[in-house]
């Protein structure tokens, strides 16, 4: 039986500021440091043995896992970074402030943005595309890879390809892994795992800093 965390990252700068971040590179704030330090102490109260760590490619996660790995004192296991499990794509609403959008568009549309399984938030323009693909975080990316904009469904298509790809096989050979992504590509595992329905996922919540525990054996998952 193999043990799985998922932490979503600390609070950064533009959970604050309640901004769209989506795939924009925004770091930690001093609360998601402080958030980070204490799921580190979450995850040494279960004595779990960690053997791999894969975050997003977006400082906020990196940064959260090596925190956790500092704060544990591990310090032999590199981090593993998997676009596949990059937070969701929010297209032309990034940066924007979700209370001025809600304002702007009303609740009830922007609660479908950012919750509905299906619709995706209105899509970049090919020059805003183009401009954010070409950034250097991105170059490993296709450009037949790289979003205009997602839904919570095209999310879980890449989440689903990183673990049928990666994460089963290494979780069948025993190992204990520490995942630090994002709230919607954790939603994505979520669904994944405790098979939730397109219209349950809605509803789940996935707190900044707050590992999620789960044990693995014979392809089933059980939250501890």
């Amino acid at each position: 039986m193999a043990s799985l965390i998922l932490v979503r990252h600390g609070k950064s700068h533009w959970n604050k500021e309640n901004r769209f971040t989506g795939w924009t590179d925004i770091d930690l704030a001093q609360e998601g440091i402080s958030e980070a330090k204490s799921a580190a102490q979450d995850i040494k109260l279960k004595e779990i043995k960690i053997d791999l760590v894969y975050s997003s490619i977006f400082s906020r996660a990196y940064n959260t896992a090596k925190i956790i790995l500092e704060e544990i004192k591990i310090k032999d296991i590199a981090i593993e970074k998997e676009w596949r499990i990059n937070e969701r794509h929010y297209g032309d609403l990034q940066g924007l402030n979700k209370k001025e959008t809600s304002k702007k568009y009303g609740e009830k549309q922007v609660f479908k943005w950012r919750r509905d399984y299906l619709t995706k938030p209105p899509l970049l323009n090919e020059n805003k595309w183009n401009s954010d693909k070409s950034l250097p975080i991105f170059e490993n990316i296709k450009d037949s890879d790289f979003p205009r904009g997602e839904s919570l469904k095209d999310t879980l298509v890449r989440v689903e390809g990183f673990c049928k790809e990666i994460l089963y096989s290494k979780l069948d050979s025993g190992k204990n892994i520490l995942i630090a992504a994002h709230g919607n590509s954790i939603r994505a595992m979520i669904k994944i795992f405790e098979n939730i329905s397109d219209f349950d996922i809605n509803k789940i919540e996935v707190a900044t800093g707050k590992p999620i525990f789960y044990t693995y054996s014979h392809k089933k998952f059980k939250r501890k």
